[in-house]
């Protein structure tokens, strides 16, 4: 089953943008045309029935910005009006809820999938706090955190996957060290709920605002339980950009520059290169390929202050 992860901070529908920063109207054709062109033949509408797929986590999505890329992945009429409901299907659907109300206020970390290759059987929210089940404030968190889990099952096959996607504080050092403990927590949980046989490839995507030397990427890498797919693609095979976070001014802020959005895969030794012989192990990921994509052109509009991030991975059942 090839699967292709991608993990993008599309940055908020600001309302007093940055120098540089365009207003939402104009960064969203660039936006949803990257999505199409990372996503094509990969949405269940190929008239082939190749077993691909592709997962698509984002964060920073307002609500008004949600109702415009489901109705823009769909094919359908956009629309700014923050009171409509994003579209679920024809093409794909989202899970995911707004994390100030648990409905649609803030920002969502939706998981987007396609709805012909994938049936929803589990999903939910877990805040980043000691109160994991209702909205608030995680320690010294200076906003509202979340991780969005849904479980995804293969309509050809009835295998299963488990897709996630979260963005950790920016401010909060404890916040984000803790709310790595939490995902782990939740991750392990949900995979010991809903696996087939004790299979269940895992899929964590998201901002963890937080650099490889720095605690919270430390943390997840020190789990033996989750890793970073960056690790498993030979830095002569990954394309594009390595630091995911630019800003909307890369030449006046280099020292804010990183790799801060991640794909990680699971569980423990599952994940594999696709350069090692897959039957030399248990491998249920076998990861193939790691790109970071521009978010400037020519035309100088930058679609976000951060790239998106592609993982593409084989998954073995």
């Amino acid at each position: 089953m090839q699967l292709r992860v991608l993990s993008f901070n599309i940055r908020y529908a600001a309302t007093s943008p940055f120098t540089n920063e365009k207003p939402w109207a104009e960064r969203y054709p660039l936006v949803l045309t990257q999505l199409h062109h990372e996503t094509r033949f990969l949405d269940g509408t190929a008239a082939d029935a190749r077993p691909a797929a592709a997962i698509l986590c984002l964060q920073e999505v307002l609500h008004a910005q949600l109702v415009d890329i489901m109705n823009g992945l769909n094919k359908l009429p956009s629309s700014s009006n923050s009171s409509k409901t994003p579209a679920d299907g024809p093409i794909w659907a989202h899970v995911g809820v707004g994390r100030d109300d648990g409905k649609t206020k803030g920002e969502y970390s939706p998981v987007i999938y396609p709805v012909n290759i994938f049936r929803l059987v589990h999903s939910e929210t877990v805040w980043m706090s000691p109160t994991p089940d209702t909205p608030g404030l995680g320690w010294d968190a200076s906003s509202i955190r979340i991780l969005t889990v849904a479980v995804l099952e293969y309509k050809s096959t009835g295998q299963r996957v488990l897709a996630s996607a979260t963005h950790l504080d920016n401010s909060g050092v404890v916040s984000r060290n803790n709310s790595v403990g939490l995902i782990l927590d939740t991750l392990k949980r949900v995979h010991n709920e809903w696996a087939i046989d004790d299979v269940l490839p895992i899929v964590l995507a998201g901002d963890f605002n937080s650099p490889p030397d720095q605690e919270a990427y430390l943390r997840m890498a020190a789990s033996d339980y989750m890793y970073d797919s960056y690790d498993f693609v030979e830095p002569k095979s990954r394309y594009g950009e390595e630091n995911t976070y630019t800003s909307f001014e890369p030449e006046k802020n280099k020292d804010e520059q990183g790799r801060i959005d991640f794909i990680w895969l699971g569980p423990k030794d599952s994940v594999c290169s696709g350069s090692q012989d897959a039957n030399s192990k248990n491998c249920s990921s076998i990861v193939d390929g790691y790109a970071g994509l521009p978010n400037v052109f020519e035309d100088g509009v930058f679609l976000s202050d951060h790239r998106c991030v592609v993982g593409d991975v084989r998954l073995q059942y």
